[in-house]
């Protein structure tokens, strides 16, 4: 068996995943509709949203099996990762040397077949996998393959929604907490009177408050570009 190797940008991966902040989150039906379409399309008992950590992969949603997380090391979707243009497609897992000791592969869940598309986010970084899993070798046809990549598209933008989201709300919270550094409060800098405060209108936000929503927006820009064109 070789191990999943480690993609040459991880470390900016590994941070990509941990902003979207959705690692041990609780099942969201988002999700889930993504992992039951694809079991469904793909004719497969096992269908996974795996998100790669640094030692393990984790399952936002899950269909066909019971367990939560796995290893890394011993992870179809740690190899899928490393290919982030294309799907990982696995006919047979014993016969491809790098599973056919797996023990995914010799126990249970007795994997056989495996295809995996990769989730890409907007700046590269494949944080996991849509994939889908059967118990006797296989192949898609490429109407299914492409149903895959389209899922897969839909759950990356789930995934960023929520990364957005998640820092919009801490942009908004920085904000509120107190005036940029070296900027007088509205009241000390009016004299301390509410009206001529509110009459001043609303502060400017900070300069990192600003390249924060650049960053944002040239992220969903690019995200938006991808999923409106065809891979």
């Amino acid at each position: 068996m070789l191990a999943a190797p480690t993609p040459v940008n991880e470390d900016q991966r590994l941070e990509a995943l941990r902003a979207c902040q959705v690692l041990d989150s609780s099942p969201e039906q988002v999700y889930d509709d993504l992992t039951h379409l694809a079991s469904f399309i793909c004719h497969t008992p096992i269908s996974l949203i795996s998100l790669v950590d640094e030692d393990r992969q984790w399952f936002k949603s899950k269909v066909g099996i019971d367990a939560e997380t796995s290893p890394r090391e011993v992870s179809f979707c740690g190899h899928a990762i490393c290919d982030p243009g294309r799907i990982l497609e696995i006919p047979d897992a014993t016969q491809d040397p790098r599973f056919a000791d797996n023990p995914f592969v010799t126990e249970d869940p007795n994997i056989r077949f495996y295809a995996g598309s990769p989730l890409v986010d907007a700046d590269g970084n494949a944080l996991g996998t849509l994939c889908v899993i059967d118990k006797k070798p296989r192949k898609l046809s490429q109407d299914q393959l492409d149903a895959l990549d389209a899922l897969g598209r839909q759950a990356v933008a789930w995934l960023e929604l929520r990364r957005t989201s998640h820092e919009l709300q801490q942009l908004l919270e920085d904000e509120g907490a107190g005036p940029a550094q070296g900027q007088a409060p509205a009241a000390e800098a009016t004299n301390g009177s509410p009206t001529a405060a509110s009459a001043a209108g609303p502060q400017e936000i900070s300069s990192t408050a600003r390249t924060k929503l650049e960053a944002i927006h040239a992220r969903m820009e690019t995200l938006r570009d991808r999923l409106s064109a065809t891979r």
